[in-house]
């Protein structure tokens, strides 16, 4: 038996019995964990309203097994208290809130492995939800990005200059899901498509953070970007997003 402390953002929660949840986290130093938070439905619970999706916490976890993580069971939430609330920036606006709930599905199926640490995973995770609270950038642009990065971070990184299979200097024409990226002629395969190029500077743009080229994109651009970032996390997650279907462009 064993306690251990993280800090992390709930991902989800899942009801158990007649008060109790599970909550699963994207923690700074044991990456996904799934833990039970007892008596959390109760109306008087303080407890659980800390333990609620976007929210930044720390928490204090028991586990019965020989080890932090591995036992006969699920650890349990012993104690959480605030870091950051951002659910009150995300949850009243539609947008925001579509964005967000794709980010929290992303940074779960990149941490398939629990009690496995994910720390740029996490730091992602954590400004992207920031920003998104603020209002800082438009939602989508703020999703996309993250989305970029994710796939950077668990080295999918896409190309959107240079050929993506022999290395000529860019801009290139193509693009290609498949090959990674931005292609040349001569590198062009099945499937490649010719986006506009003032879409694949936008896409770099918000792959490196530079918003205030991303911020000054057309919609057009914004919308046909956002279509290549889907088909690429599609592509390297083998299944697609539910929460993107939601999400306004």
């Amino acid at each position: 038996m064993s306690l251990f402390r993280d800090d992390g953002i709930v991902l989800r929660t899942q009801k158990l019995g007649e008060a109790d949840r599970i909550i699963t986290l994207l923690t700074r130093g044991h990456g996904r964990v799934r833990a039970v938070a007892r008596g959390v439905r109760r109306t008087k619970s303080k407890f659980g309203a800390r333990l609620e999706p976007f929210s930044h916490v720390d928490v204090q976890f028991f586990a019965r097994g020989s080890s932090e993580l591995v036992g006969r069971g699920l650890p349990l939430c012993t104690q959480s208290e605030i870091i950051a609330a951002y659910g009150g920036g995300i949850v009243t606006d539609y947008a925001r809130y579509t964005a967000g709930t794709a980010m929290l599905e992303t940074a779960e199926r990149f941490t398939d492995h629990e009690g496995e640490p994910a720390v740029q995973q996490y730091l992602l995770l954590v400004g992207a939800l920031r920003t998104l609270a603020r209002g800082e950038h438009a939602p989508h642009l703020v999703l996309d990005a993250f989305l970029l990065r994710s796939l950077a971070v668990n080295g999918y990184a896409p190309s959107f200059g240079d050929c993506a299979r022999c290395g000529m200097p860019g801009p290139n024409r193509f693009f290609s899901v498949a090959a990674g990226g931005s292609v040349c002629a001569d590198c062009r395969v099945a499937g490649s498509v010719v986006p506009s190029p003032q879409t694949l500077v936008l896409l770099g743009a918000l792959l490196t953070g530079d918003w205030e080229t991303a911020d000054a994109c057309e919609p057009r651009h914004v919308r046909e970007g956002s279509g290549l970032v889907s088909a690429y996390l599609h592509w390297h997650l083998e299944r697609g997003l539910r929460s993107l279907r939601y999400v306004e462009k």
